[in-house]
């Protein structure tokens, strides 16, 4: 998998050996959607240089969770925003419009 480096120089402890920094990267996202893998390049993440554990963007992820969402791309549910005209009761005359 390709890395490549990213201008942010913001850098943590790796929580997870210890003794390397968690920089900013972008790499390539593996993740299962059903029986299909899919992959993302250039995805946002933090990668340790020494044991190479991978925290990923939390904002990234979500951007990815919606767009792979199911119901992603179909339209939304057809609420009316105004009240339906109201019909006429069965014995009143409706109004006449002069042209």
């Amino acid at each position: 998998m390709s890395e490549t480096e990213n201008p942010i120089s913001e850098s943590y402890p790796c929580e997870q050996c210890h003794a390397g920094i968690l920089q900013p990267r972008f790499v390539t996202y593996f993740t299962w959607l059903g029986a299909e893998l899919i992959t993302v390049p250039n995805f946002p993440a933090w990668v340790c240089d020494v044991c190479g554990k991978r925290e990923y963007d939390e904002k990234a992820i979500q951007w990815l969770n919606m767009l792979l969402a199911p119901n992603a791309g179909k339209p939304t549910s057809n609420q009316q925003r105004t009240p339906p005209f109201p019909k006429s009761r069965p014995n009143t005359p409706r109004p006449h419009l002069d042209s």
